[in-house]
C-alpha cells in the first residue's frame, strides 16, 4: 500500500470531520450506521488494489501457528483456574479444555473473539492490521455478524469509532468486556462441567 493511498484516506476523513463539527452535527458522529459506512470507506482505502505492480499487496492469510505442545496440568495448575480466567486461558491445555466446553455448548464466538484481539495484537504491518481489523468486525461486532458477541451499545459505538483508524488497541474496550462476561457466567460453567472435573479428580 502506497503511502499517498493512505495519508489521502486519512485527510479526506479530518476534512469530513471539520465539515460536520462546523455544521453543528459532531454529535452525529455516534450514530452505528455512520461509524459502520466510516469503517468500510477507510479499510476500503487501506485495502484498495494498487495501481502499480510496486504497490501489490498480498492478501493477509494468518498463517496457521504450529499447536503448541500441550501437557496435562498439574492438580494445582487446574484448581487455580477456578478463581482465575486468565490463568487457565494462558495455559494451551486449560485453553483448549475451554475452547472445547464451549463449542459442546455451542457458545465459543466470546472466547474465538478474544483469542481473535489477541492475535491481532501482535500483528506489525498496517496493511495486515487492517485486514484483520475488517475480518474480526465482520465476524464478531457488526450487526447480525455470523457470529456476534453480546456487547452493549456504548462498547459497540466506541468500538467502531476505533476502527476508522485502526490501532492495536482497537478492540481493547470490547475485549475487556468479553472477558469479564466469560469470567462470570461461563467459567462457573466450565468449572461445574465433566471437562473440568476429569482434570481434577
Amino acid at each position: 500500500i502506497s503511502s499517498g493511498n493512505i495519508s489521502q484516506g486519512i485527510l479526506t476523513l479530518q476534512m469530513h470531520s471539520v465539515h460536520w463539527h462546523i455544521n453543528g452535527k459532531y454529535e452525529e458522529k455516534s450514530n452505528l450506521m455512520f461509524w459502520a459506512k466510516e469503517i468500510k470507506i477507510k479499510l476500503g482505502i487501506l485495502l484498495q488494489k494498487p495501481d502499480s505492480v510496486g504497490d501489490i499487496v498480498i492478501p493477509y492469510n494468518e498463517k496457521p501457528e504450529k499447536p503448541a505442545k500441550t501437557h496435562k496440568p498439574s492438580l494445582d495448575e487446574a484448581l487455580q483456574w477456578r478463581d482465575s480466567l486468565d490463568k487457565l486461558l494462558q495455559n494451551n491445555y486449560g485453553l483448549a479444555s475451554f475452547k472445547s466446553f464451549l463449542k459442546s455448548e455451542f457458545s465459543e464466538e466470546n472466547l474465538e473473539f478474544w483469542i481473535a484481539c489477541e492475535d491481532y495484537k501482535k500483528i506489525k504491518s498496517p496493511a495486515k492490521m487492517a485486514e484483520k481489523a475488517k475480518q474480526i468486525y465482520e465476524e464478531f461486532i457488526q450487526t447480525e455478524a455470523p457470529k456476534e458477541v453480546n456487547i452493549d451499545h456504548f462498547t459497540k459505538d466506541i468500538t467502531m469509532k476505533n476502527l476508522v483508524e485502526p490501532s492495536l488497541s482497537s478492540f481493547d474496550m470490547a475485549q475487556k468486556r468479553i472477558h469479564a462476561l466469560m469470567e462470570k457466567d461461563s467459567l462457573p460453567r466450565f468449572v461445574r462441567s465433566e471437562f473440568y472435573q476429569e482434570l481434577i479428580k
